[in-house]
């Protein structure tokens, strides 16, 4: 009999392979995570809501299909949990906002829709910033913690869907990114987090902050996790006109460790002005990466220095667009930073968004342009580790933010995937990460390179939480 510890330490290709096997239990694996969810939410405050009836009916239900054979895929009875945004039939979906506080949705995000299909088993809905708009979760469910250090922020918008992987109380999750929420998390609490080419995944049901610049997609304990969680999610969806139909193709087939003569450019313009923690870490992975046998060379994309700002005015454009009705009738439901952040966009003047909307085929040129002498490019995916939650009170304001999505947002603007992962986590409990930035649609090229990376800097400590 395995103890609930070694139960949840398996990542999701393990877990695959053990319930195939029939050496795992589904049921035994869900209660496990059900009963780290009762241990660690009273501090951690990661979930919203915690559908405990409901995962424990999956999970016998994946055990049952899978002992008579009928194996639907990777995702057949893993216990996973969704960003709040993310709309389920029947279950509270809140966007972590009061003015969605009782909102029951009558249909499944398509991403949703996917994993159930292979027989997911759904713990619960992940706590956030607010409508996604913001770099912590301190909500009227509230305030989300760092696995790793308590009295760090965790990043966001997607907090509760890094820190659930982190503290092990989901064994993948789903988050979203519109100018960082998913790397920025990921990187701030010492885990994956992968935002795929814009388009990639559908984008039905899941509730907007800015539309031409969201991303849906998984953050886990492992880039062969990332991989597997985007092969089942990836691909048109006729619900969602934006989605591509580009062919989706294998992405754990390309993780075969070896990178040698892959070309990466380190980005000029976002390795000046980064703390000397996070120098020193995103220079030794550099370092790691040749080793391999990668060959590295700096590359500049000179307007990127700009891009956060032109970010800013198409986030309030278009969440303006979306809340309009909600802020003028029900403003005094909002917190006090979402609130303050509509409002400013009531004053910004419409040629504001239209000319940073042209910004970014400017952008995407330099991008492209840089791409034809290297394979990726490479980047921290913030200037400074995650600060102390004493120190972080401007975060939510329009300078915090620029500063916070500086590394990040460029790639939401020209919609390139880009993966955060590990470097480790300093002598003060502060994790530090990079990214890896690809071509359009070249998922598997960003993937292979951190894949590579990870096996070479080996397991993380696990923090005691």
């Amino acid at each position: 009999m395995r103890n609930s510890d070694e139960l949840r330490s398996f990542e999701v290709a393990e877990l695959a392979e053990k319930f195939q096997a029939h050496e795992l239990s589904p049921v035994e694996v869900t209660d496990a995570y059900l009963a780290r969810i009762e241990q660690t939410e009273a501090r951690l405050h990661a979930y919203i809501t915690v559908t405990s009836e409901l995962a424990r009916t999956s999970a016998r239900q994946a055990e049952a299909e899978i002992m008579a054979g009928r194996w639907r895929g990777p995702f057949h009875g893993v216990p996973v949990a969704l960003k709040d945004l993310c709309n389920t039939k029947g279950i509270l979906t809140t966007s972590a906002s009061r003015v969605l506080a009782d909102h029951v949705p009558d249909y499944d995000a398509t991403i949703w829709d996917r994993l159930a299909a292979q027989g997911a088993v759904l713990l619960g809905k992940l706590n956030m910033h607010e409508f996604a708009c913001g770099g912590t979760a301190a909500t009227a469910w509230g305030t989300t913690l760092n696995p790793y250090d308590p009295e760090r922020i965790p990043g966001g918008s997607s907090s509760g869907s890094a820190a659930a992987i982190v503290a092990r109380s989901a064994a993948a999750t789903i988050g979203s990114d519109t100018g960082g929420s998913i790397r920025i998390p990921a990187a701030f609490c010492g885990c994956v987090g992968l935002k795929q080419t814009w388009s990639r995944v559908s984008r039905y049901g899941v509730l907007p902050l800015a539309d031409s610049l969201d991303h849906a997609g998984p953050i886990t304990r492992s880039v062969r996790d990332a991989a597997l969680t985007l092969q089942v999610i990836a691909g048109f969806d006729p619900k969602d006109a934006t989605s591509s139909r580009e062919p989706v193709p294998d992405y754990a087939r390309g993780l075969t460790g070896d990178i040698k003569g892959t070309r990466i450019g380190v980005i000029r313009e976002l390795r000046v002005g980064v703390s000397a923690e996070v120098g020193e870490g995103f220079d030794a992975a550099t370092k790691q990466l040749a080793a391999l046998g990668a060959e590295i060379e700096e590359v500049s994309m000179p307007s990127i220095d700009a891009v956060p700002m032109m970010v800013l005015h198409i986030i309030w454009g278009e969440a303006l667009e979306y809340h309009e009705q909600w802020i003028r009738a029900r403003a005094d439901e909002y917190g006090r930073g979402v609130r303050r952040m509509l409002e400013m966009a009531m004053t910004m003047p419409v040629t504001a968004y239209i000319r940073a909307q042209r910004g970014r085929s400017v952008l995407l040129g330099e991008a492209i342009g840089a791409l034809e002498r290297v394979d990726v490019l490479a980047s921290p995916v913030c200037a400074t580790p995650p600060a102390k939650c004493a120190q972080a009170r401007g975060s939510g304001s329009a300078a915090g933010l620029l500063e916070m999505i500086r590394h990040a947002a460029p790639f939401n603007a020209t919609g390139q995937p880009a993966i955060a992962l590990p470097i480790g986590i300093t002598a003060d409990k502060a994790p530090l990460s990079f990214q890896i930035i690809g071509r359009p649609f070249d998922e598997i090229g960003i993937l292979r390179v951190a894949d590579a990376y990870e096996r070479a800097r080996g397991p993380l400590p696990v923090p005691n939480f």
